[in-house]
């Protein structure tokens, strides 16, 4: 099972049909994936299930359904055992992006990190889990395919808000902060960071 967010609307991709009550069966070969987007978006609809009979094809056929963004990003904690955050787009935020070029995706995640925050002395500790996620740029949907890394810095300088990736904040957060910040920001933050 896979979860793929729009907004913090899951569409589930499974094995299992279930009885629908807050959400809508679909068959992952024939679904109009735009047509679920907008279900989503504009109904009381809590979740969209994608069914394919085949565990180990489910997440390779979902991603042929719209272009592929992927990304490399931080759970990054400090000596004093906070975890940083951005302030992007009014949520808060793990920093993340674009991979550049032939790099890795662990290159990717350090580098972003690095360019969003102003962090240094970036040590990648484990791989952490893949999340996915619908977004629309220029009025096409994509989706971002995000691979999590935990990192550790003793990193004690100022950081710095990459402004034009539209990040007005960068702070380091203690657990009862990020109590606070995890109620202004997206599912699959939450759940990282959770």
């Amino acid at each position: 099972m896979y979860k793929v967010f729009v907004g913090d609307k899951p569409i589930i991709l499974t094995t299992q049909i279930e009885e629908e009550t807050n959400f809508k069966n679909y068959l992952l070969d024939t679904v109009n994936i735009r047509k679920v987007i907008k279900e989503l978006n504009t109904s009381n609809l809590q979740e969209v299930r994608l069914i394919h009979k085949k565990e180990e094809k489910l997440l390779k056929k979902f991603l042929k359904k719209l272009p592929n963004v992927v990304a490399g990003g931080g759970k990054v904690y400090n000596d004093d055992n906070e975890i940083l955050f951005i302030y992007r787009n009014d949520k808060w935020d793990l920093p993340k992006g674009k991979v550049e070029g032939a790099e890795t995706i662990e290159k990717t995640a350090v580098r972003e990190v690095a360019e969003e925050t102003g962090v240094a002395g970036l040590e990648i500790t484990k791989p952490l889990e893949t999340t996915y996620h619908i977004f629309k740029r220029n009025g096409r949907y994509k989706i971002k395919i995000t691979y999590w890394f935990e990192m550790k810095t003793s990193f004690r300088g100022n950081l710095y808000a990459q402004e034009e990736e539209g990040i007005t904040k960068v702070a380091w957060l203690d657990p009862k902060q990020i109590d606070e910040a995890l109620q202004n920001s997206y599912a699959n933050i939450q759940t990282l960071v959770r």
